[in-house]
């Protein structure tokens, strides 16, 4: 088939263009519950749009961080706050402020450098762990439970999902579910939804119900 605005070839029963993301006139409701088969809804303008804005407010957010830093440390250098001086204090907010703008651009470049590729679950683990927890000036151990979904990839490397003290991923996959990974999005999808009550949006990844067409959080259509 071809996309009634622009012309470009389409797979067969596609929902919107892969080229100028226009929905499809023979696309219909997903309302009947999962299906099998990778959904051609990324397609969607909205998930473009929804990574550029991730992408603005991560910058934005790593910005706010890096002036406050900065005024922190000095006001903290004027004030002799536990013996700080400037501008020893302000190179130091100089430096926490790097770092802050350092993360942002990464996050950005990890989320846009990001492939499609797909895979196939391979594996899951249930561990008890513990880890260190403070409360106040205190701190003691406490158990908590690691649950991790193994994905290996085409190319044999292998990728994890994890999870601390939530088995709804751990018990959404199965062993050998064959997934998608979706650049940008940095999120998978399912193949085989036929047998799922609920799905992850595939931009927030918020829980949604199968009978949903779109996230409830987000508005990203939902990839079943």
């Amino acid at each position: 088939m071809k996309c009634a605005k622009c012309g470009t070839a389409l797979s067969e029963g596609a929902a919107y263009c892969s080229a100028c993301g226009a929905e499809q006139k023979k696309a219909a409701s997903s309302g009947q519950g999962g299906g099998v088969g990778y959904s051609s809804r990324i397609n969607d303008p909205a998930f473009k749009k929804y990574v550029k804005n991730t992408n603005r407010w991560a910058a934005i957010f790593s910005a706010v961080i890096a002036v406050v830093a900065v005024g922190a440390f000095y006001i903290m250098g004027e004030t002799g706050y536990e013996g700080m001086e400037n501008p020893a204090a302000l190179y130091q907010g100089l430096g926490v402020a790097g770092m802050f703008i350092v993360i942002g651009l990464f996050t950005v470049r990890g989320r846009s450098k990001s492939t499609t590729w797909d895979g196939v679950v391979t594996d899951k683990t249930a561990k008890r762990k513990q880890h260190t927890v403070s409360y106040g000036d205190e701190s003691r151990l406490e158990d908590y439970t690691e649950y991790s979904v193994e994905i290996t990839a085409g190319d044999g490397k292998k990728h994890y999902i994890k999870v601390n003290d939530d088995d709804t991923l751990y018990n959404y996959y199965k062993t050998g579910d064959r997934v998608r990974h979706h650049g940008g999005l940095k999120t998978y999808e399912k193949y085989d939804k036929s047998g799922d009550s609920i799905i992850f949006c595939n931009a927030c990844m918020s829980r949604c119900s199968i009978d949903d067409d779109y996230c409830f959080r987000c508005k990203c259509p939902l990839l079943k």
